[in-house]
């Protein structure tokens, strides 16, 4: 297929070569940012372009890879009605587009991308909506060429699965920097915590999270808590996250304090 990408961030960073690599043509590469287009397209030898107005209009579909808050108004930005547009926001719904857009969809990858790691698209689930066949098909093709994990989903059902996400990575994340930021204070390195953290992702690939959790919490370990609480004195946002995720584990497992 022609391929346009809107967007030279980092999903697009992944996607873009890896459409190539499968037998796509990247026609053009759009990014406001000159040096972004330019960039990402010359490693698909495409066109960059950072004007809305030259983007062509001849391609078969168009990937809106932008940040959630910028899909709207580039959408209405566009000076042609595509042949098929599909964004690959997790929480934006398919209703985003004009109304005059007839063929209109979601390509999303359910993934964490940065421009400096590779990710095996392959193995990536490819979360797809459509507003009729002919884009089902598009889009259903598209997706195939490039993963084994293919899904049709309701923008509804995509939001959920989008917070569900959020949780499970971009929370996650934050509290890797909190326990990375705790050690540091005492001058202790994070690989410390780096075979616990591969062992607890380990373990809810076998069984399921709830199965898999310890900890003071998970005891109700009053006094161990009370003690961590008194190393967090006068640190206000550790101290209200520690909490509150206790109480939330202590809450689902309803064990009597010890």
């Amino acid at each position: 297929m022609k391929i346009v990408i809107l967007g030279a961030g980092n999903l697009a960073w992944h996607l873009a070569p890896f459409l190539r690599k499968n037998g796509h043509e990247i026609v053009a590469v759009y990014s406001r940012t000159k040096f972004s287009a330019v960039a990402l397209a010359n490693k698909v030898k495409a066109i960059p372009i950072d004007k809305i107005e030259d983007i062509p209009s001849n391609a078969d579909i168009y990937i809106v890879a932008l940040q959630d808050k910028a899909v709207r108004s580039v959408l209405k930005s566009l000076k042609f009605i595509p042949n098929c547009i599909a964004h690959t926001s997790g929480s934006v719904s398919i209703s985003v587009f004009p109304k005059q857009f007839k063929n209109t969809g979601v390509f999303y990858p359910l993934q964490t991308f940065s421009k400096t790691r590779k990710v095996n698209l392959n193995e990536v689930p490819f979360l797809l909506e459509s507003s009729n066949l002919k884009t089902k098909k598009i889009l259903s093709s598209l997706a195939n060429s490039i993963s084994t994990n293919v899904h049709f989903i309701t923008s509804d059902k995509r939001k959920k699965i989008h917070l569900a996400a959020v949780f499970a990575n971009n929370f996650v994340n934050h509290l890797y920097s909190i326990a990375s930021e705790i050690l540091k204070e005492s001058k202790l390195p994070f690989d410390l915590l780096k075979p616990l953290i591969l062992e607890t992702a380990g373990k809810i690939l076998e069984d399921s999270p709830e199965k898999m959790q310890t900890g003071p919490a998970r005891r109700n370990d009053q006094e161990i808590i009370k003690s961590h609480l008194q190393l967090l004195k006068g640190q206000k946002n550790r101290k209200a996250i520690y909490s509150l995720l206790n109480a939330s584990i202590i809450d689902k497992f309803k064990v009597k304090a010890k």
